[in-house]
């Protein structure tokens, strides 16, 4: 249904590592690690210093890891951006000032994911918000379109460093958005999850 276009990276970014009290998941934690680079995520934002005072997650950008089967399952209403880990909660708070990226509806976008630890995939998706966003709250379930617009499944396979999904943004929209990434592991009851603030204009 959609293109798909990969390509290596030169390399896997070491990052320092900071000790966290992050909850223990029942499912068990999966050993891949990544972001979304482009458009860049929030966590990208904190990583590169473009957003100041985000606390732990600038050093660990790689870890935003919740429970899969988003948006029946996952991360609770209010804190699906930073997957429910209380460490990471400046991405849940919309009071920061989150660049946002100029995009246009319908227009083809490539979507590029940073992985840090390569794992088996089930599929990485995108959700958009709905009509009438209020970018003033913390992301719930129902700000958001209820079906991904975008799917790419890799029936388990693992990733390269660099990992790039090519498709076209919702058209119709307008105005300031937030994509939601969703990185689905194949093998654990984990998903990392990434938000990208966007303007449609």
């Amino acid at each position: 249904m959609f293109s798909r276009r990969t390509k290596r990276g030169l390399g896997i970014a070491v990052f320092g590592l900071v000790p966290l009290a992050v909850p223990v998941l029942a499912s068990g934690v999966a050993q891949g690690h990544g972001w979304v680079q482009s458009p860049p995520s929030r966590q990208d934002a904190c990583a590169t210093g473009a957003v100041k005072d985000c606390g732990a997650i600038q050093y660990e950008p790689q870890s935003v890891e919740g429970p899969k089967g988003f948006p029946q399952a996952g991360p609770a209403d209010g804190h699906i951006c930073s997957a429910g880990h209380e460490p990471f909660q400046a991405l849940d708070d919309p009071s920061k000032q989150w660049p946002a990226t100029k995009v246009q509806a319908g227009q083809d976008f490539q979507f590029t994911w940073k992985i840090t630890a390569a794992h088996s995939t089930t599929s990485f998706r995108y959700f958009v918000t709905k009509d009438g966003y209020d970018p003033s709250k913390p992301l719930t379930r129902d700000q958001l379109e209820p079906a991904p617009f975008l799917q790419d499944d890799l029936g388990g396979k693992q990733p390269p460093s660099t990992y790039t999904t090519s498709g076209k943004l919702p058209a119709g929209k307008s105005g300031r958005h937030l994509v939601l990434g969703v990185w689905d592991i194949a093998d654990t009851g984990n998903a990392f999850y990434a938000c990208s603030d966007v303007d449609f204009g």
